[in-house]
């Protein structure tokens, strides 16, 4: 056996110990004063799995499905429903939903145009399509309220992309970076706009209605664009040292290139085809609806959620005669569905149980915020606003929890509450860090090009850049546009 080998297999031993030493220090040790026992549980299969899914000792799936299998055997939940009906979570649906709009556009070529056609006209080099794509994400979340519906739009391009640039899923540094990137970009973007995430709305209301405030849209936008744009800039260039990608295009074709080959390849698709026109129109129909999802219930007297809208697209494309593409032609990564089952499953028994609650309580009690300098504090809030993601899944949750919870920490400390619990508010959408955290993070994850660890470390930068960016935000520029 070679050395690397030797070593990886070492890797692969170390994780699963420390991922079993580490569910039984949990386990069994003595009940912490205002943890439940069900919380206790949940905490410890969550952290057992959190180190499964970063060292990979085995396929993340098989780490899901035990973790399906010992939540209601442990007690964990009251019974083994809520474990095993997390296939049954709208997420998985929607999953489905846009593997199957995928294959369609990649059967048709249309995804393919798309991304041709994009990248021809403002990108010459891949690291120009890099920034193509954070241009656009920027740009689709003023016009797309719903940050899964934007993942959804933009995976099956990317995935076209990146097949043109010959990046194979899990070896290409491009291929990561790009998909990361889809990650992170589209959180930063959500933090721009307050109406692209039901969180942030929330937000708003605690911070007008208990804080008496009177932030609207416009200075949400004003607000939060410097924090978004620093972060956007140091992140990316943080990602081209850590997915250096030159080497892969070096051998092959240069990046003076890239250009003209993919003009070529643009060239000989020729018209439109009946499927693409077809294609189009579903692909049409599913970003009006996303787009238009606020004005439903006033135009229709119902809402059509985002879910929803992608299964109905999913029906047009299979549907005889109307759709593009047969069930047997639709790439649907099953093993994906089982992941996020289980990592659906374990963060919500961490969230219902009180084990996620406990731990920030726990975390804020340690720090001693309230015995702070009120500066100090200020920043360690919007630093537990960005990181407190890596507890909760949701940004709901995150939001009713810690929003209002800093208004009046602000008020004992003499801060303005306004000011404080808007900066905070920014860092809600920064759930970037690990596949079971959000929905869009999922949909890239489930593209194969990128790994837990990968996630993990890119995501943990980015947040420590956000969480400084925000802070200089809230000394510079707050008081300004409030």
């Amino acid at each position: 056996m070679d050395t690397a080998k030797l070593k990886e297999n070492k890797g692969l031993i170390f994780g699963t110990i420390l991922a079993i030493v580490a569910f039984f220090a949990i386990y069994l040790m003595p009940l912490p004063a205002g943890m439940t026992i069900e919380g206790q549980k949940s905490l410890a299969l969550f952290t057992f799995g959190l180190i499964m899914w970063i060292t990979r000792p085995i396929p993340i799936y098989l780490t899901s499905i035990l973790i399906v299998l010992l939540l209601p055997l442990l007690g964990a939940v009251d019974s083994q429903k809520v474990a095993f009906g997390t296939l049954g979570f709208d997420i998985i649906w929607l999953m489905v939903a846009a593997f199957v709009l995928t294959s369609a556009m990649s059967s048709t070529n249309l995804g393919k145009r798309i991304a041709l056609t994009l990248v021809t006209k403002f990108a010459k080099t891949p690291t120009q399509t890099l920034i193509v794509f954070v241009v656009v994400n920027f740009i689709l979340a003023f016009f797309v309220p719903s940050t899964t519906a934007r993942a959804s739009l933009l995976v099956p391009i990317c995935l076209v992309i990146l097949e043109i640039f010959k990046a194979a899923p899990g070896e290409s540094k491009f291929g990561k970076l790009m998909m990361l990137q889809g990650v992170q970009v589209n959180g930063i973007a959500t933090s721009v706009v307050m109406t692209a995430t039901s969180a942030q709305v929330l937000a708003v209301g605690f911070i007008n209605e208990q804080a008496g405030g009177n932030v609207g849209y416009l200075q949400w936008i004003l607000g939060s664009i410097p924090q978004a744009i620093i972060t956007t800039v140091l992140a990316f260039i943080a990602g081209l040292f850590l997915f250096n990608y030159k080497d892969e295009f070096s051998e092959t074709v240069g990046e003076g290139k890239i250009a003209d080959q993919l003009k070529a390849q643009l060239d000989e698709l020729g018209p439109m085809s009946i499927g693409e026109k077809k294609a189009a129109l579903i692909f049409l129909f599913t970003l009006l609806s996303w787009a238009t999802g606020d004005y439903h219930e006033d135009w229709f007297g119902f809402e059509i959620s985002t879910e929803q809208t992608a299964v109905i697209s999913m029906f047009l494309c299979l549907m005889p005669g109307i759709g593009v593409i047969t069930w047997k032609q639709a790439n649907i990564k099953w093993d994906l569905m089982l992941f996020s089952a289980g990592a659906y499953a374990v963060g919500n028994a961490v969230n219902d149980t009180g084990g996620a609650t406990w731990v920030i309580d726990k975390l804020i009690n340690a720090t001693g915020l309230d015995k702070l300098p009120p500066s100090t504090v200020a920043v360690a809030l919007i630093f537990i606003s960005i990181f407190s993601h890596l507890i909760f899944t949701s940004k709901t949750v995150r939001t009713t929890i810690l929003i209002p919870a800093i208004i009046v920490l602000a008020r004992q400390l003499g801060l303005d509450p306004v000011a404080l619990a808007l900066a905070c508010s920014y860092g809600i959408a920064y759930t970037i860090t690990l596949p079971p955290h959000s929905k869009v993070n999922t949909l890239y994850f489930g593209t194969g090009y990128f790994s837990v660890k990968d996630e993990l470390v890119y995501g943990l930068i980015t947040c420590f850049i956000g969480s400084v960016a925000i802070s200089l935000v809230y000394f510079t520029w707050i008081n300004v546009i409030l």
